[in-house]
């Protein structure tokens, strides 16, 4: 199997969707949307998954990858067409849940596609490239799209990454190596209720929390403190994306050691939260630089997360029991974009960075105790 064609597959979709995630706020505000009606919007976005990753996970084990890859693309092209259009709150939200499907479905089997790979390599090596793909398309995603919305707007941007998403469909890989088979019900239900992955879930539960805050009150909260246009703002963002893509690719440098992964994992943690409470300085140089610190703690986050859940199952189970615990992250998520977004629209952009920062310390404290009671 091409790993490459996977990370081109990767960057391409992670272009496509940050291009949006991270400036369509802007565009829901333009539309007159509520505080709350963004929160819900985005949550829906993050609630598709609840319903769609463990039978999608299951489909991977049991009958298909590459056509589920191939009909969630094509599902992505048409609901940003849709979008394009649509401008109420009720239809929005019904295109952002079939959106975080297809969202979901991909993210879901490349994952799955790519732990049921048994090319020899070096553990680190391998998630760590996965990661790294993924975050650079991210970084690449915001200023294409702030060109893109500056120049002509959001409904062209819509328009056009439906068309690039539906080019990507030539880069899915060929399947050859992938074998599929029957997995009992109970197989799963064991590996989810194992004390290592019921205490794994927890950790990343509050990780996937602060996404609902990025997909919510980051951008209006740059706009809003530092007065940014559309494309400084997407600058911003992108930019400081580079540190996630960056630091994700130097776990590849590491050798695989299990001692020293978990002791990383407890600094990126740290490094996470403490640059999300100080990005919210006065100073434009500073809070950037502190956004840089952030993004290098979840590149760190992204590497590792991904390479203990391919320890956690068997390669025969892991599409379905790799997507429950997708399941929990995007829980995280959609709390997240619901709490995160009524607090910072009604008590100020502030105060989510704070406590979303202030959690994910707090999670460092937690894995230090999981990693006392289990091995990862």
């Amino acid at each position: 199997m091409s790993h490459r064609r996977i990370h081109l597959l990767n960057f391409c979709r992670k272009l496509a969707v940050n291009a949006v995630f991270f400036l369509v706020p802007l565009h829901f505000l333009k539309l007159g949307f509520k505080g709350w009606e963004i929160g819900v919007v985005t949550s829906l976005y993050a609630f598709a998954p609840l319903l769609f990753s463990f039978p999608t996970g299951w489909a991977n084990d049991r009958f298909s990858i590459k056509e589920i890859i191939r009909g969630a693309l094509a599902l992505f092209s048409l609901m940003f067409l849709i979008l394009s259009r649509v401008q109420a709150f009720l239809p929005t939200a019904v295109v952002f849940l079939f959106l975080g499907l297809a969202n979901n479905a991909l993210d879901v089997s490349i994952n799955s596609l790519y732990y049921k790979d048994n090319t020899a390599i070096d553990q680190n090596k391998k998630y760590s490239r996965l990661v790294f793909w993924q975050s650079l398309g991210s970084a690449a995603g915001p200023v294409l799209g702030g060109m893109i919305v500056t120049s002509a707007g959001f409904p062209v941007l819509f328009v056009a990454f439906a068309g690039f998403l539906l080019a990507a469909q030539a880069f899915v890989p060929s399947l050859n190596s992938v074998r599929f088979g029957a997995v009992p019900r109970r197989v799963y239900r064991g590996n989810l209720l194992r004390p290592k992955t019921l205490l794994f879930s927890v950790m990343i539960f509050i990780i996937g929390l602060h996404w609902g805050l990025e997909g919510t009150v980051y951008s209006p909260f740059l706009r809003q403190y530092f007065n940014l246009s559309t494309f400084s703002l997407s600058l911003y963002i992108s930019l400081s994306l580079l540190a996630l893509a960056l630091s994700s690719f130097l776990i590849g440098f590491i050798p695989f050691n299990s001692r020293l992964n978990k002791r990383i994992f407890l600094l990126s943690l740290f490094l996470s939260g403490g640059g999300l409470i100080l990005m919210v300085n006065r100073s434009l140089a500073l809070s950037f630089a502190f956004r840089l610190v952030h993004e290098a703690g979840d590149g760190l986050l992204g590497a590792l997360v991904v390479l203990f859940i391919s320890r956690l199952f068997e390669r025969e189970s892991i599409g379905g029991s790799s997507a429950i615990l997708f399941t929990v992250m995007t829980c995280g998520h959609m709390v997240g974009a619901l709490v995160f977004s009524s607090l910072g629209f009604r008590l100020g952009l502030v105060y989510p960075f704070l406590v979303a920062g202030g959690l994910l310390i707090a999670d460092s404290a937690f894995s230090l105790y999981c990693f006392r009671r289990a091995e990862y």
